[in-house]
């Protein structure tokens, strides 16, 4: 697609959470337009990272998008305040509450942005009756909850299929992906239609944060054509 660019989006879980606004501050340091706050609450998924607190801390600190993916139960008692932290994007996932439509549309009267995300067993089609109402659509790549997993390459189908399903009906909504995104497999993720790369650990572990960007989207490019 003509005039195409991927936004790299690295998330915090892979951070020294002894200095998460040093950690932010790398993240924009490296040219990263967005940094991605993994909430996980110990039941939806296994590990328990932070909560809205944490967010309201950073915001003032910064200037990047801030986009939170919400891998809690019950995503509707946590919206408004993490809408009141400072939140630019807040997805939640399909799987965490049967009041979907309801819950979105808290996120966007709220004046947040809103997304949805679904795990690899998933499909595609659970979602598609609410794909005109949201402005990103995460696809993970990986089982949710832990960091440095290796992406599931057939998750890369559904982003092929929201590619076109969004192409076909006209809607505006990102592709973003997380799990297993790093300098191997950028190429495949973009090729696929995604818009926003999440990565994680392959940011956090780099020597030089911003050579890894610019080699993000060097790769992300070349796979554009």
């Amino acid at each position: 697609m003509s005039g195409r660019r991927i936004e790299i989006a690295p998330s915090i879980l892979s951070a020294d959470f002894s200095d998460i606004r040093e950690a932010v501050g790398q993240v924009e340091a490296s040219g990263a337009g967005i940094v991605h706050f993994d909430i996980m609450d110990g039941v939806f998924v296994p590990q328990i990272t932070f909560g809205p607190k944490l967010v309201k801390d950073i915001r003032p600190h910064s200037s990047l998008v801030f986009d939170a993916h919400l891998m809690i139960t019950s995503p509707e008692s946590q919206i408004d305040r993490f809408i009141d932290a400072g939140c630019d994007y807040i997805t939640i996932h399909q799987e965490s509450t049967i009041h979907l439509h309801r819950a979105l549309t808290q996120i966007r009267n709220g004046g947040a942005r809103c997304g949805i995300s679904i795990v690899p067993s998933t499909p595609v089609s659970s979602i598609v009756p609410l794909l005109d109402m949201v402005d990103l659509v995460l696809v993970m790549t990986v089982n949710p909850g832990f960091g440095g997993q290796k992406l599931i390459q057939s998750c890369l189908d559904k982003i092929v299929q929201l590619a076109e399903i969004r192409k076909a009906e006209d809607f505006d909504f990102l592709i973003s992906v997380d799990g297993g995104v790093n300098l191997d497999t950028i190429q495949d993720v973009v090729a696929a239609g995604a818009d926003i790369a999440v990565t994680g650990s392959a940011f956090f572990d780099s020597d030089d944060r911003g050579a890894f960007i610019r080699k993000m989207h060097e790769l992300a490019l070349e796979s554009f054509s």
